[in-house]
């Protein structure tokens, strides 16, 4: 195997926790030279890491991995402004940091993880427009349909601004790389790129390295559906919520949530005005590689997805995770997440925002035998190793970018 020089561009980076790091270490322990141009850490909490700063570690070796974390500034919580900021810090400081940086370092080629936001690429599309040299990005977020989606804009000027840097990504990477299959439908509207889309599906989250030891929180005795992640205008906490109030006389069905987000405070007002205390449990976040302990816990996992045309092309992560955990699975949304769901015969689907049919779906599954509870979990697991897990889809990088 050829040793080659890699270029990993993106906004979050270890410590900050993305399946991106995954890619960056498995490049390196295969004896690749990778250099990852990332920002300062401080996501999620919004400031940054203990030990970084502007001034602070800016360059360290993790795991073989060199790593440049740029100055930025921290998205701060719940802070629109300070969010902006913090997105166009990351594209100015990264945009000309790399005008210097491409004119005395030459990589082999270039990979992109494109989360939120869009312009986090454009480090990454300069490079290879300067040096000549394949573009990899991987797309786990479609935008502008985000900015809709998620945050309700809908001036056309705004859209069109970030649309810009969309078109600029797609035309030119080499391969453009996508965690659902669905995406398709949207990169194809921004031309003939068939033939540079593959699918590269995100795995299972913490699945591999999970601690022997760790003091979960208390967690309730009965029956638990629980919901991991994050907790966001997206995930159809509204829905979640209701259902768990129509089940609110069942004192053995309880609603666990292990995650926070933009939308937590809201869930906490909820339960107090519908005195949900003893039924919906809210645990906070907690690292990664601890949640398999959580999901042992639960009898079914949940995941959901507010309607929306852009969020049915998606398939959540939480997905591979859940399976990983031999756990059957309740899937509230439409499009691809449930389609995955139906295709390893792991769980059961409700249509997206029908609160009535989950609390239903809730009800029979209490009553349902465990045998059948257990059968689809292991379906689960079953679907997972042959397509989700870890090492297979990383060998499966490996060829998509012949290295």
């Amino acid at each position: 195997m050829e040793k080659k020089k890699i270029l990993f561009v993106c906004q979050y980076f270890y410590p900050e926790t993305f399946r991106g790091n995954d890619v960056a270490f498995h490049l390196a322990e295969k004896g690749h030279d990778v250099h990852v141009i990332t920002g300062t850490p401080n996501y999620p909490a919004g400031k940054f890491f203990p030990g970084y700063g502007i001034f602070k570690k800016r360059h360290e070796v993790v795991r073989g991995v060199k790593v440049t974390h740029l100055p930025i500034v921290p998205r701060g919580v719940d802070n629109k402004i300070m969010l902006m900021l913090n997105y166009f810090s990351f594209l100015v400081v990264g945009c000309l940091y790399m005008l210097w940086h491409a004119v005395f370092h030459k990589y082999d080629l270039v990979f992109c993880q494109q989360l939120s936001p869009v312009m986090m690429s454009m480090p990454a599309v300069l490079y290879k427009k300067i040096r000549k040299v394949p573009l990899y990005t991987w797309v786990l977020d479609l935008w502008p349909e985000s900015l809709t989606a998620a945050g309700g804009i809908n001036n056309k000027h705004v859209l069109g601004f970030f649309d810009w840097f969309v078109k600029k990504e797609y035309k030119h990477s080499d391969k453009i790389l996508t965690s659902s299959r669905s995406f398709d439908q949207s990169i194809l509207t921004y031309g003939d790129y068939k033939d540079k889309i593959v699918y590269f599906p995100q795995w299972g989250d913490g699945v591999s390295n999970s601690p022997v030891e760790f003091d979960l929180p208390k967690m309730p005795e009965g029956f638990v559906v629980m919901f991991a992640g994050a907790v966001g205008e997206a995930h159809g906490m509204e829905c979640n919520l209701q259902a768990a109030l129509l089940t609110k006389g069942n004192k053995d069905i309880h609603w666990v949530i292990v995650g926070d987000g933009r939308k937590q405070e809201w869930v906490q007002k909820f339960i107090k005005e519908n005195g949900l205390e003893e039924t919906v449990h809210t645990l906070g976040r907690f690292p990664s590689e601890t949640m398999p302990l959580f999901f042992a816990k639960a009898d079914v996992m949940l995941v959901s997805l507010t309607d929306s045309p852009l969020f049915n092309l998606y398939a959540p992560a939480k997905i591979s995770s859940y399976m990983a955990s031999g756990k059957p699975i309740i899937a509230c949304l439409n499009g691809e997440g449930g389609e995955v769901v139906k295709d390893a015969k792991c769980g059961w689907s409700v249509k997206a925002g029908d609160a009535e049919g989950l609390a239903k779906l809730v009800t029979e599954l209490y009553c349902m035998d465990k045998s059948i509870l257990v059968g689809k979990g292991a379906n689960g697991l079953k679907y997972y190793n042959e397509y989700f897990e870890k090492e297979k889809c990383l060998r499966k990088l490996d060829e998509i970018m012949e290295v």
